[in-house]
């Protein structure tokens, strides 16, 4: 059964090295810890520049969904700029990674324990359609504007960063409309 993740109703919780906060979204199973999850689902909002959080044996992807960019500085040599024009990046969660920042960035984040399961993030667009490839699907609204997402016998209406987490009994066809064009993040997870 679907379930409607409405932004207003998550809390954000600050970092211990005061560079930003983490809004958890969705994990599975739920109620587990940073370090029992299988699959967590969050958005990051990142303040000042610094060192990202280690998590061994973890597959990471983040996109961008606001801000002016995000360097990442892997190992320190190998540097990646996520911008509106690049926006997103998988890399493996035990990566020492630090990232620099000129203001305020958001990011989308999705991380997947890799010896149980793995992910596949991708930007669609609404108006459009979404045939889905997993039994677990998140969508996300990461774009301005308002989506209707239906299905035979179900309908959502989303605003920006609400959610929509579906499992094996849902719809594998959706379609979105909207009145103008708004980006939508769709996470198939695979157990």
């Amino acid at each position: 059964m679907a379930t409607f993740i409405p932004h207003e109703c998550l809390r954000a919780a600050p970092w211990k090295n005061g560079g930003g906060s983490t809004t958890e979204i969705a994990i599975s199973p739920a109620g587990a810890s940073l370090i029992e999850f299988d699959w967590r689902i969050s958005l990051a909002t990142i303040t000042a520049s610094g060192p990202f959080s280690s998590f061994p044996g973890i597959d990471r992807s983040l996109m961008l969904v606001d801000g002016d960019g995000l360097q990442l500085t892997f190992e320190g040599t190998r540097k990646v700029n996520l911008s509106a024009a690049q926006p997103m990046l998988w890399f493996p969660g035990e990566a020492a990674v630090e990232a620099q920042v000129k203001g305020t960035t958001t990011d989308f984040n999705v991380m997947t324990r890799r010896d149980c399961c793995r992910h596949q993030l991708e930007k669609i667009t609404a108006p459009g359609r979404l045939a889905r490839r997993s039994t677990a699907t998140l969508l996300f609204i990461a774009g301005e504007g308002h989506v209707l997402a239906r299905a035979s016998d179900q309908q959502f209406a989303l605003a920006r960063y609400d959610a929509l987490l579906l499992d094996a009994d849902d719809a594998q066809e959706w379609r979105f409309d909207a009145l103008q064009r708004t980006a939508v993040l769709c996470v198939d997870l695979f157990t």
